[in-house]
């Protein structure tokens, strides 16, 4: 898994660009099919995005999803842009995230009528927890909550289908809002999203501003007029909750290594400056440490021990040990943790060790690297 990225989908252009508003220095990635994806950080966090356009359709979101996991291993996807809503309760400019989505057009047609028989994927219960979280607080986008320039978010179900619904009066939307009385909202991709998640175990979340109420007025001057601003307020919530991924992920890392350097501490100390007896018929699947404790490692030091981590990760990017990018992520985040140690400034502990522990996770794969690696995150924690 890519520790400090997500996928955010979109189906169309003006969804596009209502995300990549909120990137800086997106640059282009080509999957080998051609698919183009714009990989950006959100500002001021280590967050990355990639960025890739699906156009209309459950078939091609879940096509286009599947790519994106197997190319990225994220640790979120995120589907983002505008839908119509359903009921008057939920105003155009509000965002809709997905409790479950419907995939509406499951059904068995029998001598009394349509029968549905819908299929339906829930969200993961740590983001719907953390979208409700980011929603009480209020201050993901512009305006002030309560005065009624802020867009409001609700929680619920978002049906999926294959057709454009544009009216209230047709046979289909008195069929849909029978049968769907709970859902909010209604599209066309989160369906092929939430099943590509579903088979490759990556958490989806769909994100949806709410541009028209699906009753005959798209297309016209206000849905043009709102198309816009409910795709900026899909987009900021989803670039938010993105980076509040990102932060989780890395506060997870921290608190596991954290526990696993008090467990070696201490199987450290008993035996410190002793001998050590092993008596045994078999071990297996263990390894045995000796050494005479911890040794003090100073900024200077530590920037000579990078240096020569260097060279092991250039020979490894040059063996082909590790895919390019990968490789092209571990050596930037090398010179963010060289820098930081060079740093006298505060908090250039925390961004050594955090750059070194992202490092550790793009080159998990490679034991030598990642063994590497250990004494350095280590190290970090004695800078001052």
């Amino acid at each position: 898994m890519s520790q400090d990225l997500v996928v955010v989908l979109t189906a169309l252009n003006l969804e596009y660009e209502a995300v990549r508003r909120n990137l800086a220095d997106p640059r282009v990635h080509r999957h080998q099919r051609g698919t183009r994806f714009e990989v950006g950080t959100v500002p001021g966090t280590p967050c990355r995005v990639a960025l890739a356009l699906t156009n209309k359709g459950n078939h091609p979101a879940a096509v286009l999803a599947e790519r994106a996991i197997q190319e990225f291993s994220p640790v979120a996807l995120l589907f983002v842009g505008v839908a119509g809503a359903l009921w008057e309760s939920t105003r155009l400019g509000d965002v809709v995230m997905a409790t479950h989505v419907y995939a509406y057009h499951g059904g068995t047609s029998e001598d009394d009528g349509l029968k549905a028989r819908p299929r339906v994927w829930e969200a993961p219960h740590g983001i719907s927890q953390l979208g409700s979280h980011l929603a009480r607080a209020g201050d993901w986008a512009g305006g002030t909550p309560g005065d009624g320039s802020a867009p409001r978010m609700h929680f619920g179900a978002i049906a999926a289908g294959e057709v454009v619904q544009n009216s209230r009066l047709s046979a289909e939307a008195g069929w849909i809002r029978q049968h769907y009385n709970d859902a909010l909202a209604i599209e066309m991709e989160a369906a092929g999203v939430a099943q590509a998640g579903h088979l490759n175990g990556a958490p989806v979340a769909v994100i949806r501003g709410i541009s028209d109420r699906a009753d005959g007025t798209k297309s016209s001057a206000e849905d043009r007029n709102w198309q816009p601003r409910a795709a900026a307020n899909a987009a900021a919530f989803a670039i938010r909750l993105a980076a509040e991924l990102i932060g989780e992920q890395e506060q997870i890392a921290m608190n596991e290594y954290d526990r696993a350097s008090k467990f070696r501490e201490h199987v450290s100390n008993t035996a410190r400056s002793s001998q050590v007896g092993i008596m045994a018929r078999t071990v297996t699947g263990s390894n045995v440490h000796f050494n005479e404790g911890p040794r003090a490692t100073g900024p200077t030091n530590l920037v000579s021990e990078l240096a020569s981590f260097r060279e092991h990760l250039k020979r490894a990017g040059t063996e082909g040990a590790l895919d390019e990018d990968s490789y092209q992520a571990a050596w930037a985040e090398l010179d963010v943790a060289v820098r930081a140690v060079r740093e006298k400034a505060s908090g250039s502990r925390t961004r050594a060790t955090m750059a070194l522990k992202r490092l550790r996770g793009l080159v998990a794969d490679h034991d030598k690297l990642a063994a590497m690696l250990e004494p350095l995150i280590v190290a970090t924690g004695g800078l001052s």
